[in-house]
């Protein structure tokens, strides 16, 4: 008789679940960020950074992880590193919400999708990682589709690129930094809390806030954007820590399909012939990648243990 199929593992599952979650919640943002939409990016953007910083250390507390933060911020090369890792993610999301509030999800979607092939191309220029042939491949396809788009569209994607350029550098930088997701969190929103402070507190002064400005639902909603901004970060770690990398590498694109499917069939947002051939030509490129991780995951997987290399 033949052998019956191995059960599935429950903490897989377990991951798998967390990590839909997690992307699942990421994809679905540009809804909840619409709500504010009456408020200006920079004040949603403070107020992001406010209330995560709050909802962080209130984890950090509950948890009894403050040493490990502390330990953190007396390391002057990790402590510099997540300043700049600071400016990335704060750009990151200024951008992104003035992507939401603009009407230009769809172009949002767009550089989050070319992001993971962007990635592949600054590990190449600042870490050395050679890319294989079919990486190389869908990083010129990326390229072609984004430059068409340009030409042919007559507007520059800076949005896509932005967005892209970005969140890939600030995970260059958190990739030499190797913290925790959380503590680091925790840590680049400290430091760049007072700035946000300062910003909201000339906004009261000049009589430009929206926050206490007599919308009770504007007051939580935008509490709420801290408290939104962690819980997908705490889902992703729960899965990270059960599922291989190349399952997370799958997931991600979740979040880059739901922004563009709220883009064309929820908001209505111009979806031409000119953007089809550009996602066309992206999504080929991301299908190659895919594929050629499957393939090179395979073959590390055949190799004996001697010849593998443990994952850092």
């Amino acid at each position: 008789m033949g052998q019956l199929p191995a059960a599935p593992d429950p903490e897989a599952l377990r991951g798998v679940a967390f990590g839909v979650a997690a992307y699942l919640l990421w994809g679905f943002f540009p809804a909840f960020f619409k709500l504010v939409k009456h408020v200006s990016p920079l004040e949603v953007v403070a107020h992001r950074i406010l209330w995560s910083c709050l909802f962080l250390l209130l984890l950090t507390v509950l948890s009894g992880a403050g040493r490990g933060v502390l330990k953190l911020l007396r390391d002057k090369k990790k402590a510099g590193l997540l300043m700049v890792s600071t400016l990335f993610i704060s750009a990151n999301w200024g951008i992104f919400i003035y992507a939401v509030e603009t009407d230009r999800v769809l172009e949002s979607s767009l550089g989050y999708f070319i992001n993971p092939l962007l990635s592949v191309f600054l590990g190449f220029l600042f870490l050395g990682e050679r890319p294989s042939r079919g990486q190389t491949l869908s990083l010129f396809l990326a390229a072609a589709g984004v430059l068409y788009l340009a030409l042919g569209y007559g507007t520059f994607p800076w949005i896509a690129l932005s967005l892209a350029f970005s969140f890939g550098f600030y995970g260059l930088v958190r990739k030499k930094t190797r913290v925790d997701s959380l503590n680091g969190l925790l840590i680049e929103t400290a430091l760049i809390l007072p700035v946000a402070l300062a910003w909201l507190i000339y906004l009261k002064l000049s009589g430009e806030n929206a926050f206490l400005g007599g919308s009770l639902r504007t007051d939580l909603l935008l509490a709420a954007s801290g408290v939104l901004t962690a819980i997908p970060l705490i889902w992703f770690n729960a899965a990270a820590l059960r599922l291989r990398l190349m399952t997370i590498g799958f997931l991600q694109y979740l979040t880059p399909t739901f922004h563009f499917i709220l883009a064309v069939w929820a908001y209505g947002e111009p979806f031409s012939r000119h953007h089809l051939i550009c996602f066309g030509l992206i999504w080929t490129g991301l299908a190659i990648y895919s594929m050629e991780g499957l393939r090179l995951g395979a073959r590390a997987a055949s190799l004996p243990p001697s010849h593998s290399r443990p994952i850092s």
